[in-house]
C-alpha cells in the first residue's frame, strides 16, 4: 500500500518505552530498520542489551522503571546526549490486571495507573523542551479498545486507557500548535505477554480473542506515523470493536454477557 508521508522516520530519534516484548520490540525492530535512532528501555536489561546488540548504533539499551520520575530524566538526558536531541516518544510500556472490582485493592488499581497512564504523560511532560525543537515531533501512546468500550473484570486497566485517550485528545491541540503530533494506538487482542505480566488476577475463560501478531501491529503503528493523522486501530477485530461501541454498544454487552454464561472449555 503507497500513501503520501508527512514523517521521515530514517531522520529521527527518541525514546521507546516497553521494548522487552510484544508491541514493544517490535516497534524498536521495525523502526531501527527505517534507521530511527532510539533509547530504548524496559526492566530486562539482558532483553534490551541482546535487542541493541542486533542495530549497533541504532538502538540504545536503558533498563529501568519507567514509573520513577529520576528514570525518565535519564531516559530523556540519555537520548539528548546522544541524538542531540528529541523528535519521538513512544510509550508502548504497559500492564493490566483482572477481577471483580470488589475483590480488587485500589493498590493494584493504583499500579495499573501509574505504568499505563501516569508514566507515559509524565515522560511526554519531561520531553516537551526537546520535542518542541525537533523534526516532525511525535508522541504515540498506547491505548486500546478497552478505553473506547469497557468490558467486567477490566476495571482499573480500562479506565487507565480511557484516561490515556481522554488525554490525547485534551493536549493534541494544544502539542499541534507547538508542532507536535500526538497518535494513539487503539490495541485489540494482540501477540505479547501481556497475559503472563498481569499485576493481579487471570485471564478470563471468555476473554480469549484471537491476537494479531505484534510485527503487524507493529507495522501498522509505522505506517501510521510516518503518513500522520491522530488514531490507528491494527486488524479488522479491533476496527470491529470500536465501530460497535460507537453505533452499537448494548451488541458488545449483550455478547459479553452471552460469553461469560458459556461453560469454561477443558
Amino acid at each position: 500500500m503507497s500513501y503520501c508521508k508527512v514523517r521521515d522516520l530514517s531522520e529521527q530519534c527518541g525514546i521507546l518505552t516497553g521494548a522487552t516484548s510484544g508491541v514493544g520490540r517490535a516497534l524498536a525492530k521495525l523502526l531501527a530498520e527505517r534507521g530511527t535512532r532510539l533509547v530504548i528501555s524496559g526492566r530486562r536489561e539482558s532483553r534490551l542489551i541482546d535487542l541493541a546488540s542486533e542495530y549497533p548504533g541504532v538502538l540504545i539499551p536503558l533498563s529501568g522503571d519507567i514509573t520513577n520520575s529520576r528514570f525518565q530524566e535519564e531516559l530523556v538526558e540519555k537520548a539528548k546526549v546522544a541524538f542531540g536531541g528529541i523528535d519521538l516518544i513512544v510509550a508502548a510500556a504497559g500492564v493490566g490486571a483482572v477481577g471483580p472490582f470488589s475483590e480488587s485493592s485500589l493498590d493494584t488499581m493504583r499500579s495499573v495507573f501509574e505504568i499505563d497512564f501516569f508514566a507515559p504523560i509524565d515522560l511526554v511532560h519531561k520531553s516537551l523542551p526537546q520535542l518542541k525543537k525537533g523534526r516532525s515531533p511525535a508522541v504515540v501512546l498506547i491505548g486500546s479498545i478497552l478505553g473506547v468500550h469497557p468490558l467486567p473484570l477490566h476495571g482499573g486497566y480500562a479506565a487507565a486507557k480511557a484516561a490515556l485517550h481522554g488525554f490525547a485528545n485534551a493536549v493534541r491541540p494544544e502539542l499541534a500548535s507547538l508542532g507536535i503530533d500526538v497518535k494513539v494506538a487503539i490495541l485489540g487482542p494482540t501477540e505479547s505477554e501481556f497475559w503472563d505480566n498481569l499485576v493481579a488476577g487471570e485471564r478470563a475463560s471468555w476473554s480469549q480473542g484471537r491476537p494479531l501478531s505484534a510485527e503487524t501491529t507493529a507495522a501498522a503503528i509505522v505506517a501510521a506515523m510516518e503518513r500522520g493523522g491522530s488514531y490507528v486501530t491494527p486488524g479488522w477485530r479491533a476496527k470491529t470493536y470500536v465501530f460497535l461501541s460507537r453505533f452499537s454498544p448494548a451488541l458488545i454487552d449483550l455478547f459479553v454477557r452471552w460469553k461469560r454464561r458459556l461453560p469454561r472449555q477443558s
